[in-house]
């Protein structure tokens, strides 16, 4: 399992272009697959809610996709947001250096970093609804593969964190992710 998932993240991270991460602009089911920067960071969210445990694995997601419909939604009105996708690929940092710490964090501190990032994505995808296509529906097709990203990354994370060493393995999975998003700032 963690060899897959590892893989999955090294050849998404190898095509890391911004501007065409989200060419395909038909399906709201399908844009946060179509980009590296939205496919890892909800990966990551999952994962990190895992890692800290409790409550947080269906809190942490849940504010992540409350406040990306709110940025879904703000993203309707067209109004710009100066180096959105900088800011996006720097969450995706952000989630995998908080995979890398491992820190019990607090449920409280966790969900408001995740809502920050999930407004800024769902913005993204907000800017990007086609205009031949109902916003509510787009919307909510992100919103469902969103969730279903949130739900992916936690159950692989809990199954990796019952295995021996696999609270070193999310360390491991927190680089890669680290490595992805610098990727998406720098080149």
């Amino acid at each position: 399992m963690i060899r897959i998932i590892v893989l999955v993240l090294i050849l998404g991270g190898l095509y890391t272009n911004i501007a065409d991460a989200h060419g395909f602009g038909g399906s709201g089911f399908l844009h946060p697959l179509t980009g590296v920067d939205h496919l890892v960071a909800m990966l990551a969210v999952g994962v990190w809610s895992a890692q800290i445990g409790g409550k947080a694995i269906y809190i942490v997601p849940s504010c992540f996709v409350l406040m990306m419909l709110l940025g879904g939604v703000v993203g309707l009105e067209g109004w710009l947001w100066s180096h959105l996708e900088v800011y996006i690929a720097c969450s995706v940092c952000l989630l995998g250096l908080a995979i890398v710490w491992n820190r019990q964090q607090s449920v409280w501190i966790a969900s408001c970093g995740v809502a920050l990032f999930g407004f800024a994505h769902g913005y993204a995808h907000g800017l990007e609804i086609p205009l031949l296509l109902s916003p509510a529906v787009y919307i909510t097709g992100f919103l469902i593969t969103t969730i279903g990203l949130h739900v992916i990354g936690a159950v692989g994370g809990l199954l990796i964190l019952e295995e021996p060493k696999g609270a070193i393995r999310l360390r491991v999975i927190g680089i890669v992710i680290l490595i992805v998003g610098l990727k998406l700032i720098f080149f």
